[in-house]
């Protein structure tokens, strides 16, 4: 693992060159050791694949000291390798539907499977969180089952509705706000996912797992949920 300055108070620890599963229990305990180790002067910390970014508090820890404790934090999960807490596991509900979800009709023609089995396989799969980013509260889930593995649009979607339960190759996601997109969409989850009143403000964390409950129209509207038109 290497551990580089970006700049003047964010540091990127570089856990791998390539992108592994198996990487994820190894990145959710040094995250642990980080937030130990820092602790009131930890401004943010942002997951992905491979690496980690840490962003600290100047006014409250000098650049030098948070090297040296990333150092230990590092040696710490080089020992250890897997984190041993509690992760959740988070059952989201889902409409999956051709109102909102969109691609379902060209994803099946694509594939050669029926709308019915992309729903199954996709809902019957448990996924884990392996980074959170592009959006607040925008989750990479992995792995997506090979034979709905579809690549994204060459050409992105100027907005994608919130909610939006979405493919891209071998990762699954839920848009948590409206946003331009270039995910295949499957489905919607009416199921608020980043809210700046909730502590914590999104339900994901890196090493969680994720299970899709199928829902039918009547729960999805009872639960907030919308049907919105194709622009």
């Amino acid at each position: 693992m290497k551990i580089l300055a970006l700049n003047e108070d964010c540091f990127l620890i570089q856990v791998s060159d390539t992108i592994d599963l198996a990487l994820t229990d190894k990145i959710a305990f040094l995250v642990k050791q980080i937030e130990m180790q820092l602790g009131d002067a930890l401004v943010d910390i942002t997951p992905s694949y491979s690496t980690i970014l840490v962003h600290y508090n100047l006014l409250k820890i000098a650049p030098l000291v948070v090297e040296n404790l990333l150092e230990t934090a590092v040696l710490s999960t080089s020992l250890n390798s897997v984190f041993k807490g509690q992760n959740k596991v988070i059952e989201l509900p889902v409409y999956y539907n051709v109102s909102v979800g969109w691609d379902l009709p060209a994803l099946s023609e694509q594939t050669g499977l029926s709308i019915e089995q992309i729903i199954q396989l996709h809902s019957d799969t448990k996924y884990r969180v392996c980074a959170v980013g592009f959006a607040p509260g925008f989750a990479f889930l992995a792995q997506v089952p090979a034979a709905i593995n579809i690549a994204r649009h060459a050409s992105p979607r100027a907005v994608v509705p919130a909610g939006s339960v979405a493919i891209a190759d071998a990762q699954t996601a839920v848009y948590p706000a409206d946003s331009p997109g270039g995910w295949q969409i499957i489905g919607n989850c009416p199921v608020k996912l980043f809210d700046l009143n909730n502590d914590p403000i999104t339900p994901f964390a890196i090493g969680d797992s994720v299970k899709f409950r199928s829902i039918l129209l009547d729960e999805f509207l009872r639960l907030g949920g919308q049907i919105i038109d194709e622009k």
